[in-house]
């Protein structure tokens, strides 16, 4: 086992991460050489606040709840280290369950779906183009051509993310700017429909809306889906250059940012299209670009690519620190803790999730898992605004460099209690049932594998051939571990 490395805090805000967790096992004392090894090894602070703003997609009032967590908490894993926080020490059993069920569901379920219905997406788009051309294909086959293109891209992400965080940043940084660019484009196209008094299909646009509690939850799902990465910037907390300035920053401009620009680009397609056009559409920035762009219509295909392979890439990024953090409090298997030692980048917890979302896109259409998914996570967002509310009592003398006002944490919780209750009692069916399920599955699997730190003599054999030499077999394949 290895040591907690020594870590630096200059003025060099590019250096490694200022803590690292101390080890977990203390029966044996570290070699100089494996010793060594961990001082240079470990996640670097390489965001800054332009790739900040960029990876903090979410846009409700919650990212600023999350923005006043992550100066309490100054640790990469978002939820799952407030919950550690502001639960862990309350109660021996009940305190580190919250964490551990949270990581379970993020790392196996939800993470890898969620990705695999945005790079599905992207190889939609990538295929419109081409669409004449697959014409003389049968459904089953156009489907395998979609999944294939998935994979690829699946392959190339991770890559990405398995090899330089300084590559991923520039990449996601290029992909900002490319989608915002087409966002302006789509805005524009709308705005110039307006002005020359096209306006007929926005004043029908709210016909036969309905304000039953089930549909607004289920609205309010697919809506909060396009918002539900207001925590990301929060997963990589100890690798952004000033945290505590930084991340308050990013999320105060990329709240106002992202809703003007949800909100006009759907004004624009409102303006262009009907609501059924919209309904039967397979892809609706595609519809819209055909009607009003013109010879520029190959824009957005392009455009919608780069935006949702961007997000499939910050996605795994993030989660894949979820996976490491996790790992080095002992909570999920030691080898997800590994930090490769040329790349510094926590490998094998990326190539986890690469392989977790290759199942779920091997696995068929998984857009369903939207509502499902949205499910889940409100479940965790309202514990997370609970841990808020927790810490400000055993945490009040901590100094903070941003307060949300206690109105905005109330407000998440009440309507986390809204779109968890609602659809169950309005629309039992079984997806949210398997969503309960998934926790109960978590709770079962914290008894013997955390509280009781039993392991399968399968485990056992696993563990003991990768842990061969203290360190060493582990240097000799280019990873070492921080912690356990």
């Amino acid at each position: 086992m290895v040591a907690p490395a020594q870590t630096e805090s200059g003025a060099t805000l590019a250096a490694c991460t200022s803590a690292v967790l101390a080890a977990r096992s203390a029966e044996s004392l570290p070699t100089r050489s494996t010793q060594a090894l961990t001082e240079q090894v470990q996640l670097k602070r390489e965001v800054g606040l332009f790739s900040a703003v960029s990876l903090s997609v979410g846009c409700m009032i919650g990212a600023l709840a999350f923005a006043e967590l992550s100066t309490l908490v100054p640790r990469s894993g978002a939820e799952y280290a407030y919950f550690l926080e502001a639960y862990g020490s309350l109660h021996k059993f009940w305190g580190p369950l919250p964490c551990f069920v949270c990581a379970w569901v993020h790392m196996f379920v939800l993470s890898p779906a969620s990705a695999a219905v945005i790079i599905l997406t992207f190889s939609e788009y990538i295929c419109q183009p081409f669409a004449a051309y697959m014409r003389g294909l049968t459904l089953e086959e156009q489907d395998f051509v979609k999944k294939l293109i998935a994979m690829l891209a699946l392959g190339l992400l991770t890559y990405i993310n398995c090899v330089s965080v300084k590559l991923y940043v520039h990449m996601q940084n290029v992909f900002t700017i490319g989608k915002l660019v087409v966002c302006v484009v789509v805005i524009l196209g709308g705005t110039f429909l307006l002005c020359t008094g096209h306006s007929e299909n926005l004043s029908k646009g709210f016909e036969g809306s309905t304000t039953s509690p089930k549909n607004l939850a289920l609205a309010f799902y697919g809506c909060l889906w396009s918002y539900g990465g207001w925590s990301t910037i929060t997963i990589i907390t100890e690798e952004v250059k000033k945290p505590e300035v930084n991340i308050t920053r990013s999320v105060v401009i990329a709240l106002p940012l992202v809703t003007a620009v949800y909100l006009m680009m759907n004004v624009a397609y409102m303006t262009a299209l009907t609501v059924p056009e919209m309904v039967a559409a397979p892809a609706v920035a595609v519809v819209f670009g055909d009607r009003v762009l013109g010879v520029v219509r190959f824009i957005i295909p392009v455009g919608v690519a780069l935006s949702t392979f961007g997000c499939a890439l910050s996605g795994q990024f993030a989660i894949s620190r979820l996976c490491y953090v996790a790992s080095s409090e002992g909570h999920m298997v030691e080898a997800f803790s590994y930090i490769h030692v040329r790349h510094l980048t926590p490998t094998p917890a990326v190539v986890l999730q690469g392989l977790l979302a290759l199942l779920f896109i091997v696995g068929g259409d998984i857009k369903s898992l939207i509502a499902f998914a949205s499910f889940l996570t409100w479940i965790f967002y309202g514990l997370a605004m609970v841990a808020l509310m927790i810490m400000r009592r055993t945490k009040k003398d901590v100094e903070r460099t941003y307060k949300v006002p206690l109105i905005v944490p109330v407000i998440m919780i009440m309507v986390a209690l809204f779109l968890c209750i609602v659809p169950i009692v309005t629309d039992p069916t079984p997806r949210y049932f398997f969503g309960l399920l998934l926790l109960a599955v978590g709770f079962v699997l914290y008894i013997p594998l955390v509280f009781y730190k039993l392991r399968p003599q399968c485990m056992v054999h696993v563990l003991g051939a990768s842990s061969v030499g203290g360190g060493t077999a582990r240097e000799d394949c280019g990873l070492t571990s921080l912690c356990i």
